[in-house]
This record gives C-alpha cells, sequence and structure tokens, in this order.
C-alpha cells in the first residue's frame, strides 16, 4: 500500500478527511479496513468510525465475502453519490461554462440563470444542513466545506452569527470574474433558509471572506432550506464594512 499511501496526501497529522477515503477507494476499487488504514496512516478504529458515517450517507456500499469457516471480509466501494463527490476537478470545464454563462447579452436571463445554478446546487446539499436555529445551520453549512478540505468557520462572538471562509471554494472562477461570489451568496441564503450578505471578500484584501445575516437577530426564523429571506430591492452582492472586532 505504499503507492497508495503517497497518492493520498496524508496531512501532517497523520490523518485524511472523509473526502481522503472517498479519493482512495475512487483511485483503487473496493478496499478492507486494513488496506484503508494502512493507505491513511490511522488505525483501524479511525477507519471503522468514518466508515459508519459514509454509509449512513450513502457515500459507499459494503460487500461481506466468506473464505472457509473464518469470519467474513467486508469491503467498501464508492456509490454512485460517493463517486460524485469523490469525483475529480473539473476547474477547466467549470470555466468555460462559466464563461458562457457570462457571455449571455440580457442580464434578466443570465441572473435567472444563476438563481437557478443556485437552486440546484442547494438541492444537491440540502440533505446535509441541520439544525433548528440559524448559528446551527450556519455551522452545518461550514462543516459541509470543511469535509471538502475548504476552511469555513461560524464567527458567534456578536449578536449575529457570521460564516467565514479563508479560501474560496471556487478560486479558478472568483480570481476571472467576481460575479460567482454572487452566486455563491445565494446558494448559501438558499442552503440555510435566510438572506445572507456577503460584507467582507478576500478579493478586495480582507482575510477572509465573510457572509452576515441580513436581518437583525430578532427577526430570525426557521424557514424551509430553498426558501431564504427575498433580499432587499437595494442590496449589493459586493462587500461592506463591518465593525473591525468582527474581522477574522
Amino acid at each position: 500500500m505504499a503507492a497508495v499511501t503517497e497518492q493520498l496526501g496524508v496531512g501532517a497529522d497523520g490523518t485524511s478527511s472523509d473526502i481522503g477515503l472517498l479519493d482512495l477507494l475512487r483511485k483503487h476499487g473496493p478496499l478492507g479496513v486494513s488496506q484503508l488504514a494502512s493507505g491513511m496512516q490511522v488505525t483501524a478504529t479511525a477507519v471503522r468510525q468514518r466508515l459508519t458515517r459514509l454509509l449512513a450517507q450513502g457515500d459507499i456500499q459494503r460487500t461481506s465475502h466468506r473464505s472457509g469457516r473464518g469470519r467474513p471480509v467486508h469491503r467498501y466501494a464508492l456509490t454512485e453519490k460517493g463517486r460524485r463527490r469523490a469525483g475529480a476537478n473539473f476547474a477547466d470545464l467549470a470555466i468555460a461554462l462559466w464563461q458562457e454563462i457570462r457571455s449571455i447579452g440580457d442580464p434578466e436571463v443570465r441572473r435567472g440563470l444563476l438563481a437557478r445554478i443556485s437552486q440546484r446546487l442547494a438541492g444537491l446539499y440540502a440533505a446535509r444542513i441541520e439544525g433548528t436555529s440559524l448559528e446551527d445551520r450556519l455551522e452545518s453549512l461550514a462543516g459541509l466545506f470543511r469535509e471538502r478540505r475548504i476552511p469555513f468557520e461560524v464567527d458567534r462572538r456578536g449578536d449575529l452569527p457570521l460564516l467565514q471562509a479563508t479560501a474560496c471554494p471556487y478560486p479558478e472562477l472568483a480570481e476571472q470574474d467576481r460575479v460567482i461570489c454572487a452566486m455563491e451568496r445565494l446558494l448559501f441564503s438558499e442552503l440555510v433558509g435566510e438572506n445572507l450578505r456577503l460584507t467582507n471578500c478576500r478579493l478586495d484584501g480582507h482575510t477572509c471572506c465573510t457572509f452576515a445575516p441580513a436581518r437583525e437577530r430578532e427577526s430570525l426564523e426557521k424557514k424551509p432550506v430553498g426558501e431564504a429571506h427575498p433580499p432587499p430591492a437595494d442590496q449589493d452582492a459586493g462587500s461592506c464594512k463591518v465593525p473591525a472586532d468582527r474581522l477574522c
């Protein structure tokens, strides 16, 4: 399994995320617990914990093989959902598609298309967003991106929770076109069921991108995912100032 270990890209602490396990299965096909533990450089117990979580999420499936009188040997493989989650990086394709979207001359058509893309992405992720409070839903959203090795966190120090990203989920696209930030804001608003504003942006020189609730705390209420409050008519998807003590 030495080659497997080299391809995995194990972190400095000797662990890897669920994405790492999925990527291992994508590259090498069905594997057992001992093979996964060797390839990920973690204990068999740690691997079993991840496998239990991924089985519950429908990302992997287990098959059993019995040889002789011994206990059956379990092997794990990706489901179709898992293959999509562990898929290769389609950055070039995404950039080409985005350029085609931006070439649409009618701004109303373009805005409508961006909104539909955001809703489609929200539908893919909606089942992973949990919690009855806005803080819980933001934390669930942050955890979803952390699984994808994109550092997101929730700042709870002020009156309202802030979603903060110290790296961009779509760096190649954002560097070419800041409209991707508007689509990202729409996506996050769909997922947490509350309109969010982009108050800081890394493209403006800030240390992180910050998304803040557009409403005051007393007006926040739980809404079904995909039914975020409509944004104010004069709201811009770009940056605006927040108190200095809330900057990350």
